[in-house]
């Protein structure tokens, strides 16, 4: 924790109940944390987190910190927006302290908040969940049975992490690769052998690369397969990890040289610890790029409508000089915005969702609402940043990325957010984006069928999409976690994800 009085506001926090939904209550479960809350055979995945809504100043004598709506915080911003600087992520990431007196579009907020390398959520916060030794699902009786089994070795899990270091705000989550190792970097492996093989032998070698590739397990998991099965193609195998956070990127070298692999993969992987966008130089050979649950941490920008014009106007966040969050929109739309605005209109094979709904609703609405503008959207700008990476210095690339398509307990608006953080082992949700820096995961759903059609026009590269069910029955071998009673966790767990692949 970053000081007593943030752990005082966590506890006041947890005095009032949590945020709801717009949305009906789900069974859904958490991706990277909370598989608690599961229920059900069939699962739709997220991740579990803590909302600094805003505290009032505290008056003297008073001695617990009282909170109020953040609409109700009596304060006047104009004077901020007038004079505050208008700052980016990469500029604050030299800064050791959470920035105040400063205005940031949403997307800077977001990569501020997860990415910074002195507070930021990746960089600092977050633990990814080992579950030790790979499950035997096939002496398991039923999904259940998996699932309490799951719950023995998380609780073991985080009691061995307080035995050296007590935490009461640990971020803590866990990915598919990790609860079902080595199947899930098996399946990969399948896909990306079997495609390497078809196009690209003998001429070039095996490359690939993983970004955000979390404790390495994906890497170790591939590599093994590929040496077990095909020596001659693990031979020419080389394995480049992007790897923006420094923590994990260490985590991921001790993976590499730990008793799982003792340092046998050496050879072939490269550890590089930089972002994606600062990414300069041109890799001209053909090679696999592989992003798997990464572009729901991707910086979004909030965009929202005048009913009657239909006008947009892009949001942000004043950060006062007491550290409190104030929205704010503005009616110039930055040039990274408003390329994105551009080139979803230009590329869309079908039609996409907007918050000003279909032609006739935009007709009656403003005659119905007293509102004057949408709820917001959020739109995935940094993604279409990334995809110019890839066009710009990996012409010759063949990406395989997977991604929530769906997401419960979002904040209100359009491809929203969930926004969340654990305290004391307790999930939390919270309904905006603009919160204390670095204890909150921020993770949006990924419209596949709006950025196949942005990566196709930025690449002009041809694609496929397929869910991730789909993916698994065609790749895996599926009985390898099946249990005695036929059911599958492997399939069932995350059937609001899909995968997007270059053909």
């Amino acid at each position: 924790m970053d000081s007593p009085v943030l752990s005082q506001l966590f506890r006041q926090l947890f005095r009032h109940p949590p945020c709801r939904s717009l949305k009906a209550p789900s069974p859904l479960s958490s991706h990277r944390a909370e598989y608690l809350r599961q229920s059900g055979h069939s699962r739709q995945q997220c991740r579990p987190f803590l909302s600094r809504r805003t505290a009032a100043k505290r008056k003297k004598g008073d001695s617990e910190l009282h909170w109020v709506r953040r609409n109700d915080y009596p304060h006047d911003i104009e004077k901020g927006l007038m004079t505050y600087p208008l700052v980016t992520a990469k500029e604050l990431r030299r800064r050791r302290d959470r920035p105040r007196q400063v205005q940031m579009l949403t997307r800077e907020f977001i990569d501020d908040s997860l990415y910074n390398p002195h507070y930021g959520y990746f960089s600092k916060h977050a633990t990814i969940f080992s579950p030790g030794e790979p499950f035997d699902f096939n002496n398991m009786e039923d999904s259940p049975a998996f699932e309490r089994l799951l719950a023995e070795r998380y609780k073991e899990f985080e009691d061995r992490l307080d035995e050296i270091e007590p935490d009461v705000a640990r971020q803590l989550w866990h990915t598919p690769t990790e609860l079902f190792r080595p199947y899930y970097g098996e399946t990969i492996a399948r896909y990306l052998v079997s495609n390497y093989k078809l196009t690209l032998y003998p001429y070039h070698d095996l490359i690939i690369y993983e970004m955000g590739a979390g404790n390495g397990t994906m890497m170790l998991n591939i590599l093994d397969f590929i040496r077990d099965t095909d020596y001659e193609v693990y031979q020419r195998t080389k394995y480049k990890i992007i790897e923006i956070s420094p923590a994990l990127a260490d985590e991921q070298m001790r993976t590499l040289m730990g008793p799982l692999s003792e340092g046998g993969h050496l050879d072939h992987v490269e550890i590089i610890n930089r972002s994606i966008f600062d990414w300069d130089t041109y890799v001209h050979s053909p090679c696999f790029f592989l992003a798997l649950e990464v572009f729901d941490n991707f910086g979004h920008d909030t965009i929202r409508y005048n009913y009657k014009t239909q006008l947009p106007q892009q949001g942000g966040v004043l950060i006062d000089e007491d550290g409190e969050f104030h929205e704010f929109y503005n009616n110039q739309i930055d040039p990274i915005a408003a390329r994105f605005l551009r080139v979803r209109q230009a590329a869309a094979r079908r039609p996409y969702p907007t918050p000003l709904g279909n032609k006739f609703m935009r007709t009656v609405r403003p005659s119905l609402l007293q509102h004057e503008y949408t709820l917001p959207e959020y739109i995935p700008t940094r993604l279409l940043q990334f995809f110019d990476v890839l066009s710009n210095f990996f012409p010759a690339h063949r990406l395989v990325a997977s991604d929530f398509s769906v997401l419960p307990d979002a904040v209100p608006g359009l491809n929203a957010p969930v926004v969340q953080t654990r305290y004391m082992r307790r999930p939390v949700t919270v309904s905006t984006p603009f919160v204390h820096q670095g204890y909150f995961d921020i993770f949006f759903p990924t419209n596949f069928n709006v950025i196949e059609d942005i990566y196709r026009a930025t690449t002009g590269k041809l694609t496929q999409v397929m869910s991730h069910e789909d993916f698994v029955q065609r790749w895996a071998y599926i009985e390898d976690t099946e249990t005695r009673n036929g059911e599958n966790p492997f399939l069932n767990w995350y059937r609001n994800a899909s995968m997007l692949m270059t053909v």
